[in-house]
């Protein structure tokens, strides 16, 4: 729907309803389109803004390696554009990290925070299963990166409850994770996460923060979880059953209800 240049480079983003502003993060295969389900729930009483991070969707390609600071600057730039002070930022996995990042550098800035199968660091286990990612991003074709990335994302439940939905997933899936543009892409994302680690800032968070984590998380398992609500101050804890990290297509009504409640919500203290 629109773009900005920021560092000399495209960033596209869309803008849907008005409201109090609800800006929603990727996660690094996702792209604005991801959340064209959500754009009516989300924008009926809320300003919607979605933006591609460089490297997805419709914003620029980098031509170099880069961590989470560059996407961090991104997300302060787009709200430079828009004009907003504030914002309440929604992120998943990749995008709830980036999110937690911005939230650390500019707490201004970010009225609530929610941050789904997130976790402040790229422990030992992410990051190898990182590096499987991009060893077989090298191979020909799209299967073996579909066979490596995707299938760990969901829970057993719904890898067989959805089979079908599945199976379009791959067929959509494995021609364009064919193409070398997007694995580079991919792999830049991937290495971009490799030394993330913001666990001894997490006290610093003073805004209210919305922790949602899912029970069959193969990839952010709840140990990760764990690691983030002891660092932050009260923070709010959901745990989702019978879910894998992709809590927004696995649990959408739910995805929606906690993210429109959490930022809507006018009273945040209760006398009981």
């Amino acid at each position: 729907m629109a773009d900005f240049e920021f560092q000399n480079k495209i960033v596209y983003y869309e803008s849907y309803g008005s409201g109090e502003p609800i800006l929603l993060l990727n996660g690094l295969m996702m792209s604005t389109k991801s959340w064209v389900p959500f754009i009516e729930n989300f924008s009926r009483d809320n300003r919607l803004i979605l933006v591609d991070f460089f490297d997805q969707g419709q914003s620029a390609r980098m031509d170099r390696a880069y961590d989470h600071g560059l996407q961090i600057a991104l997300v302060g730039a787009l709200l430079d554009h828009l004009g907003l002070d504030r914002v309440n930022l929604c992120g998943i996995s990749y995008g709830a990290e980036v999110g937690l990042g911005f939230a650390l550098e500019s707490p201004a800035r970010v009225r609530r925070l929610a941050l789904f199968n997130g976790a402040a660091r790229t422990a030992p286990l992410l990051a190898d299963i990182g590096r499987g990612w991009n060893e077989a991003a090298k191979l020909e074709g799209g299967l073996a990166y579909y066979l490596a990335a995707i299938p760990v994302i969901y829970s057993d439940t719904f890898y067989e409850r959805q089979s079908s939905w599945m199976a379009k997933r791959q067929e959509t899936l494995v021609p364009y994770f064919g193409e070398t543009e997007v694995k580079e892409r991919l792999i830049r994302l991937t290495n971009s996460s490799e030394n993330f680690n913001v666990v001894d800032k997490l006290s610093r968070l003073d805004m209210p923060v919305l922790v949602v984590s899912a029970e069959k998380d193969y990839l952010v398992p709840l140990g990760e979880q764990e690691i983030l609500l002891r660092g932050i101050k009260d923070a709010h804890h959901v745990i989702l059953s019978d879910c894998g990290h992709a809590s927004m297509y696995e649990k959408p009504l739910l995805f929606s209800a906690l993210i429109l409640g959490f930022v809507n919500a006018s009273q945040t203290e209760f006398e009981i």
